[in-house]
C-alpha cells in the first residue's frame, strides 16, 4: 500500500469517527439545566385554598390561620389561593384586586420553581369543594420541568379523631356569656354531596360532651327543622347561633343572623327563644386552626 493510500483510508477513517460523535452529539439526550447553573434545586412551598368571603370583616379569620401557618412553618412561603369562581369575580370587580384560583396558584408557583408544595384545605368536610381541589392539584403531577411532588392536606373534618378534636375545640370556646342551660347551636353550610354527613356526626361527639349544643346545617342536614325539634325537648330560653363555617361570611350575617323572617335568628325568635348570634368564624377559634395545622404539618412531612 502506497503512502497515498494509507492517508486516504486515514482520512475517512477519521472522518467516519467524527461523523459518529457528530451524531451522538446531536441525538444523545440533553442533561436538565437550569440556566446555566445544572438541575433545578429544590423549592419547598405551602398553598392554603380557602372558599373565599366578600365580607371584609370576615377576612379576619383567613389572616389568623395565615399568621399561625407562617409561625409554624418558618422560612416556608405561604400562598393563598380560592376556589368560589363567583368570590373571586365579586372581589375583582368590588376592590380590583385579583384573586387566584388553585389551578392558577399551582402553575405560577410552578413557573416559579416550588418543586414541592403542601396544599391545605380550609373547607370544613371533605365536599365536593374539597375533591375538585384534589384533581387539580393532581394534574399538576408530573409535568415536565414541573412540580416533583404535591400533597394535599386534608380538611377540618376527616376522620374520626378529627371530630373528636374539633367537638373538643368547639366545646372549649363557647360564648362566656353563656349560663348553664342555654343552648348553643353550630350552623353549617351543608351540601348535596355525601360528605354532609360529617355535621351529623359531629353533632354525635358534641352531643357526648354538652347536650344543649346542637349543629345545623343551611344548606343540608340536620335542618333547621331538625334543630327546631331538639330545641322544643330542651326548652331553652336562650340560644346562642354560631357559624361552623371558616368565616363569618354571608351566610352567618343573613341565613344565621339577618332580619330576614325566614332567618335562623327570625324563627327561633318566633318560637320564643331569644336567639343570640355571634358572628365568629371557626377560622378565628385558635383550636380549631390548630386542626387545619395538623393536617398541613402531616402533608408537609410526606413532601420530604
Amino acid at each position: 500500500m502506497t503512502s497515498q493510500s494509507i492517508f486516504r483510508h486515514a482520512t475517512r477513517r477519521i472522518l467516519g469517527l467524527c461523523a459518529g460523535m457528530l451524531c451522538l452529539a446531536l441525538f444523545a439526550p440533553a442533561p436538565a439545566f437550569a440556566g446555566h447553573g445544572g438541575s433545578l434545586p429544590d423549592k419547598h412551598g405551602i398553598l392554603l385554598v380557602a372558599f373565599g368571603t366578600s365580607v371584609p370583616e370576615a377576612r379576619k379569620a383567613l389572616d389568623n390561620i395565615d399568621a399561625k401557618v407562617k409561625a409554624a412553618f418558618p422560612g416556608v412561603e405561604v400562598r393563598w389561593a380560592y376556589t368560589s369562581k363567583t368570590i373571586r369575580a365579586k372581589i375583582a370587580e368590588e376592590t380590583g384586586e385579583t384573586l387566584r384560583s388553585p389551578a392558577e396558584a399551582l402553575a405560577a408557583m410552578m413557573d416559579e420553581g416550588f418543586t414541592h408544595v403542601a396544599v391545605q384545605s380550609l373547607h370544613t368536610i371533605p365536599g365536593e369543594e374539597f375533591h375538585g381541589l384534589v384533581q387539580t392539584a393532581h394534574s399538576f403531577r408530573g409535568m415536565p420541568k414541573g412540580i416533583k411532588k404535591i400533597v394535599v392536606g386534608d380538611p377540618l373534618l376527616a376522620k374520626s379523631e378529627d371530630l373528636a378534636a374539633a367537638a373538643d375545640a368547639l366545646i372549649a370556646t363557647l360564648p362566656e356569656k353563656r349560663s348553664p342551660g342555654e343552648a348553643v347551636v353550630f350552623i353549617g353550610h351543608g351540601t348535596h354531596h355525601p360528605a354532609d354527613v360529617y355535621y351529623a356526626a359531629l353533632q354525635h361527639y358534641l352531643g357526648k360532651r354538652d347536650p344543649n349544643v346542637f349543629v345545623g346545617t343551611v344548606a343540608g342536614n340536620p335542618t333547621l327543622d331538625d334543630v327546631l325539634a331538639e330545641l322544643e325537648n330542651a326548652q331553652p330560653q336562650t340560644a346562642y347561633l354560631l357559624p361552623f363555617m371558616s368565616v363569618a361570611g354571608d351566610h352567618a350575617m343573613n341565613d344565621m343572623a339577618g332580619d330576614e323572617p325566614d332567618s335562623w335568628k327570625s324563627v327561633l325568635t318566633d318560637k320564643g327563644i331569644t336567639a343570640v348570634p355571634v358572628l365568629r368564624g371557626t377560622a378565628e377559634v385558635d383550636p380549631i386552626v390548630d386542626i387545619w395545622v395538623d393536617h398541613l404539618r402531616a402533608a408537609f412531612d410526606q413532601l420530604q
